[in-house]
């Protein structure tokens, strides 16, 4: 049973007003949460199981959970700590499974969502191809070997960027264990997959259809005509 663990945990301030009253990942598109389209993308690439890692307002994602019938559970974040903080709160949640992570805000193609179910022994980061990577972190590779990650380089160092989406062994958790806090109070879930990188764990994939943020408010009718242009939510293949 393959296993995704969704970070919603949190505030979305650049969403404001709308998350005074919900959180960022229930706004509706096209009538929708958001998160609707996150589950089913998923849900068509075959996994199964969800782990919906919140804090703010998380009660209001538990009620939706329930509306659609989905195999999921909320794993509480008290504390926005940082990433690598919700990653290792799905601890016990995963087990000793492999397991796919990716942020609530971000739409990404089902085939692309499919792509990274590898149990091959190695972790897996997603990464995209963008014209200004200035803004991102961005992936140092030799072949399919992730080498580090650098964050916003003011020198081009490549295109490929980090998508927040992974596939992580059981052994993500004994390289979060050796993290401190960043720069900005938080524990980073980069930082661990560096660690990781140095002892060879990961190899990097490329997303070949879409990945989309769903940062602020002028996201929202963006994403909302893509999906209806594309309709891709409910095929794991371009139509």
């Amino acid at each position: 049973m393959e296993t995704a663990i969704i970070l919603a945990g949190g505030k979305g301030t650049r969403m404001l007003p709308l998350t005074e009253k919900v959180p960022k990942v229930l706004i509706e598109v096209n009538g929708r949460p958001f998160l609707y389209y996150v589950l089913e993308n998923l849900r068509k690439s075959g996994y199964e199981r969800f782990g919906v890692v919140a804090g703010y307002k998380k009660d209001q994602i538990k009620e939706f959970l329930k509306t659609g019938k989905y195999q999921a559970e909320i794993i509480e974040q008290p504390e926005a700590l940082g990433t690598a903080d919700a990653v290792y709160k799905a601890k016990d949640f995963v087990g000793q499974n492999n397991f796919t992570v990716l942020n609530g805000d971000n739409l990404i193609s089902a085939e692309d969502l499919k792509n990274m179910i590898e149990n091959d022994g190695k972790m897996h980061v997603a990464g995209y191809r963008v014209e200004d990577p200035s803004k991102y972190g961005v992936f140092i590779i030799e072949g399919d070997r992730l080498i580090k990650i650098v964050e916003k380089p003011q020198e081009y160092v490549g295109d490929m960027i980090n998508t927040g989406l992974y596939r992580f062994t059981p052994k993500i958790f004994n390289y979060i264990d050796k993290i401190g806090k960043s720069a900005r109070g938080e524990f980073e879930i980069v930082d661990a997959i560096t660690l990781a990188a140095r002892d060879g764990e990961v190899k990097v994939k490329k997303i070949s259809l879409f990945w989309k943020d769903f940062g602020c408010k002028e996201d929202i009718p963006k994403m909302e005509e893509f999906i209806r242009e594309e309709q891709l939510v409910l095929s794991c293949q371009r139509t």
